[in-house]
């Protein structure tokens, strides 16, 4: 599905969650009254989901107006406007918490991942996503991660292969279960879950695309990354702490893999100022 009308069919979803049969409090407002307002941001942030914000208030009346003063990605500043939004007041008021429910959630992930991306922009490492996202905005988080200046790991369990500990011990171990799944997807992604620097020699010879470095202490990952010499992509994951991030990405490995950028994020605090 397109990204475009990913963001139409979620902003409908929010709407109808929200609205149901008739905003009751809306319908109190003249039908010709008009309102002018500003967005604020409350706290530094980095912004994100400008579309989602104005397709919401586009299907509660397209009359509405909004002027944006930054856009996704730019850091932008406490107590600053961040756009105008003009027009009939009933449109206007019935849109106001569903549109301020994606942005403040997706400049959340954006301002977490920035806060994780910084710390090792002067390193070759990437920062990846995972999986661990909010039911139904994977994708919509997965933007706001590349916003931030992180990565993308793969969307579902569709596109890629992580093939885990269960899987190994499902399929009969390393080397069989990757010949399969090179067999079956040639041309996808074939990353494997190792736990010691053995299977991680495993997945080598296996000739795995990349291995995760499950829960490995930072001396091992420098071992791994001795016994790899660059032949296959490394990621190192579980229980990465930002106050880690530095010694981690030092050891040499391509990609830390954070759960915490869409599952532990803090929404943002936006409010609309009526003028």
């Amino acid at each position: 599905m397109e990204l475009y009308q990913l963001i139409i069919n979620q902003a409908a979803n929010a709407l109808d969650e929200d609205v149901g049969s008739g905003d009751i409090s809306a319908s109190l407002i003249d039908a010709e009254a008009r309102l002018e307002t500003e967005l604020l941001v409350r706290e530094d942030a980095v912004l994100c989901g400008c579309q989602w914000f104005d397709e919401v208030f586009r299907q509660c009346d397209n009359r509405i107006n909004i002027h944006w003063l930054a856009t996704d990605g730019d850091n932008i500043p406490a107590n600053s406007v961040v756009c105008e939004v003009s027009g009939p007041a009933r449109g206007l008021l019935m849109a106001e918490r569903s549109a301020l429910n994606f942005l403040q959630t997706l400049s959340g992930t954006a301002t977490l991942t920035r806060s994780y991306a910084e710390r090792i922009k002067h390193t070759d490492c990437r920062i990846l996503d995972t999986r661990k996202t909010i039911p139904q905005l994977r994708i919509a988080q997965k933007y706001a991660v590349l916003c931030g200046g992180g990565s993308n790991h793969r969307i579902g369990l569709f596109d890629a292969y992580l093939i885990k500990e269960n899987h190994l011990a499902a399929g009969g171990g390393i080397a069989q279960t990757v010949a399969r799944a090179r067999e079956m997807n040639p041309h996808k992604l074939l990353e494997v879950e190792v736990e010691n620097l053995a299977q991680l020699q495993q997945a080598i010879d296996a000739g795995v695309d990349r291995a995760l470095l499950d829960n490995f202490s930072v001396a091992d990952m420098v071992h791994a990354v001795e016994l790899n010499q660059k032949r296959i992509e490394l990621e190192a994951s579980g229980n990465v702490e930002l106050d880690r991030l530095v010694e981690i990405a030092a050891t040499g490995v391509d990609f830390i893999s954070i759960g915490a950028l869409t599952k532990h994020l803090r929404a943002i605090d936006f409010s609309l100022r009526y003028r």
